[in-house]
């Protein structure tokens, strides 16, 4: 197989099914080799099926695209460390990490436990880190050894993180933090020739299906919105070669259309030029705000 991913080494977290998946599939049909990370447990995150990668890999290799499996925990250093050595050990490379592995476990604030806390702050954040920092150890040797890189770091965000979810409010947390993480490291990264983007997609999985039953539902013809099918292309070019260039950005990408986020940015000011007593500052926190567009509503807020 050969496409605009041709010979290049890829790792994707969470692709035993949903979008991760898609963008295994998609990768392999662009010529890159696959490495499918799944630790195969339930939609909450519990148990885990061993079996869930390999069959992903072998359909990869049934349709001739080149694929190993990978079962290791991406939240621990020690798992990130086999994974990306799964990848050296295969093909002696890697060229492009896209961390996708994931779960909710959904809950009023008020009502959210620290054990679904810590569990959902772990699979994001820790989920991110451990994997790109095993990766960029990687490059950045390669780097040092005077190899030119042209490697890319693929995160996942969601609007929830963008602009809050209610019910939401431990993945809303890791999700806004996969937002920061991905700005540190498109900023740190560029010397050794790695970029890092973010993408926020909307698609049907077994989390959107339990949160967004309704909107999730595949229609009887036509274009099928949530197909994860629909984010793998953006995911697989900037992967690419052809993405050289763009760094520190978050993409939507739902259906067919694909937003380019602004981000945060300074809105209106007021500058006395000397301490601010209290009382005055009602009417320009007043004045700034009438100035300033108001945020995105959450999501579910009323």
């Amino acid at each position: 197989m050969t496409g605009i991913c041709d010979g290049r080494v890829v790792i994707v977290t969470g692709a035993g099914r949903g979008l991760g998946r898609a963008y295994a599939e998609l990768f392999a049909r662009e010529g890159a080799r696959v490495v499918v990370n799944d630790l195969g447990t339930t939609g909450d995150g519990r148990g885990a099926a061993s079996e869930v990668a390999e069959e992903v890999a072998s359909a990869l290799r049934a349709g001739g695209g080149r694929a190993i499996a990978n079962g290791d925990d991406v939240t621990t250093t020690e798992g990130a460390g086999r994974l990306v050595g799964a990848a050296l050990d295969a093909w002696g490379r890697l060229d492009v990490l896209v961390n996708n592995a994931g779960f909710v476990r959904d809950r009023m604030f008020v009502s959210a436990t620290e054990e679904e806390w810590d569990a959902v702050l772990r699979v994001h954040l820790r989920g991110h880190f451990c994997p790109a920092q095993r990766a960029v150890a990687y490059f950045r040797d390669r780097a040092k050894a005077g190899e030119k890189l042209d490697a890319r770091i693929i995160n996942t965000t969601s609007g929830a993180g963008l602009f809050g979810s209610v019910g939401q409010s431990a993945y809303s947390t890791a999700k806004a933090g996969i937002i920061g993480l991905t700005l540190v490291q498109a900023a740190e990264l560029a010397r050794y020739g790695v970029t890092a983007n973010a993408i926020a997609p909307a698609a049907r999985t077994r989390m959107t299906e339990a949160v967004f039953a309704d909107m999730m539902k595949r229609p009887d013809e036509g274009f099928d919105e949530m197909a994860p099918e629909n984010v793998a292309p953006l995911v697989v070019w900037l992967g690419s070669k052809e993405s050289r260039g763009i760094t520190g950005r978050v993409f939507e990408a739902e259906a067919g259309r694909i937003t380019l986020g602004e981000g945060y940015k300074r809105g209106a000011r007021r500058d006395k030029g000397a301490r601010w007593e209290p009382a005055e500052l009602g009417e320009i926190v007043a004045e700034l705000v009438a100035q300033t567009p108001p945020p995105t509503k959450a999501y579910g807020a009323t």
